[in-house]
C-alpha cells in the first residue's frame, strides 16, 4: 500500500518547514519518505526533493510566455490546470515509488482548495492509483493572537475538508514561537472553542456583527469537525503525535505482512 500526505494551507503557514521537519523525523525513525514539490513557483527547498512539478511546468515559463500573458496568480492556475491535464506524467513518476510514503508540498493559494477542482482532481487520481491520502492543513499559530483571524482559518480548513473529502488533520505550526504553549488559554484554540469568537473576540462589536459571529461560531460547533494538533519543530514528542494521528488516518502499516514464519496451529496441536 502507498501513502500520501497532501500538505496544504495559506501562504506563510510553514508548509515547506513542515515537510522538512517530517522528512528529518522519518529519517531518524528509519521510515523512507519522498517529498514532491507541487508549487510551480518554488525556488529554494529546505528538504530533499524527489519529484518536482517544475520538471513538467514552472511559473516562470508561464509568466514569461508573451502569448499567454499571465500574471503570478493566473499563471499558477494555468500550471495547476496543466498538471491535471497531464496526470499521466505524475502517475509515471510515482511508479518508481511503489509502497512508499509521499509528502506533497502544495502551493499556498487557498483558492486552489476552496474555489477550483484542481486539487480534488489530484486527490481522486491518487486514490485511483491506490494511494491512501490524508490532507494535512497547516495554520500559523500566530493566528491565535486574533480570534477573528483564527476563525477565518478554521472556516478555510472546514472548506478544504468538505471539498477534498479525504481524512484530514489540522495542524498549528510554529508553536516554538508561542509563549506558554501548554497554557489553558492556548489549548482552547486546539478545539476551536467557539467562545473565543463570541465572547473574547466580539465584545467590542455592534449587535449586528455580534450576531454574525454567533452564527459562525454555531456553524463550527454544529459540525464539530475542526480541531488542531500543535507542532513544535524543536519538540520530537509533538512531531510524533502529529505523525501518529496521520498514520491512523491512512491506516499506515496495517497491511504489512507479519515478519518471520507464523507457526501452523494444527502442527502445534499435533506436537502437543
Amino acid at each position: 500500500m502507498k501513502y500520501v500526505q497532501l500538505v496544504i494551507g495559506p501562504a506563510g503557514s510553514g508548509k515547506s518547514t513542515y515537510c522538512s521537519t517530517i522528512q528529518e523525523y522519518c529519517d531518524n525513525i528509519g521510515r523512507t519518505v519522498h517529498v514532491l514539490n507541487l508549487d510551480p513557483a518554488a525556488e529554494h527547498f529546505s528538504y530533499r526533493v524527489s519529484l518536482d512539478i517544475r520538471d513538467l511546468v514552472s511559473l516562470d515559463d508561464v509568466t514569461e510566455d508573451e502569448e499567454l500573458n499571465f500574471g503570478p496568480n493566473g499563471g499558477l492556475l494555468y500550471c495547476m490546470e496543466f498538471l491535471t491535464e497531464n496526470l499521466t506524467w505524475l502517475r509515471d513518476e510515482l511508479e518508481d515509488y511503489d509502497e512508499d510514503y509521499i509528502i506533497i508540498d502544495c502551493p499556498g493559494q487557498i483558492e486552489l482548495y476552496s474555489h477550483f477542482d484542481y486539487m480534488k482532481t489530484l486527490v481522486t487520481a491518487l486514490q485511483e492509483w491506490d494511494f491512501r491520502v490524508c490532507c494535512v492543513y497547516l495554520m500559523d499559530a500566530q493566528f491565535m493572537a486574533d480570534s477573528a483571524k483564527f476563525f477565518a482559518g478554521v472556516l478555510s480548513a472546514l472548506s478544504a475538508m468538505i471539498r477534498l473529502e479525504v481524512p484530514h488533520v489540522n495542524v498549528l505550526t510554529k508553536m516554538d514561537l508561542v509563549d506558554n504553549p501548554r497554557s489553558r488559554q492556548v489549548e482552547r484554540f486546539f478545539q476551536a472553542d467557539s467562545t473565543l469568537l463570541t465572547i473574547d473576540g466580539a465584545s467590542h462589536l455592534s449587535e449586528k456583527f455580534y450576531k454574525l459571529n454567533e452564527a459562525i461560531a454555531g456553524l463550527v460547533d454544529e459540525w464539530s469537525m475542526v480541531s488542531f494538533l500543535p507542532i513544535d519543530r524543536t519538540d520530537s514528542d509533538s512531531i510524533s503525535i502529529v505523525m501518529q494521528q496521520i498514520d491512523n488516518a491512512v491506516q499506515y502499516g496495517e497491511d504489512a505482512e507479519p515478519k518471520g514464519e507464523v507457526p501452523d496451529f494444527e502442527d502445534e496441536q499435533r506436537d502437543d
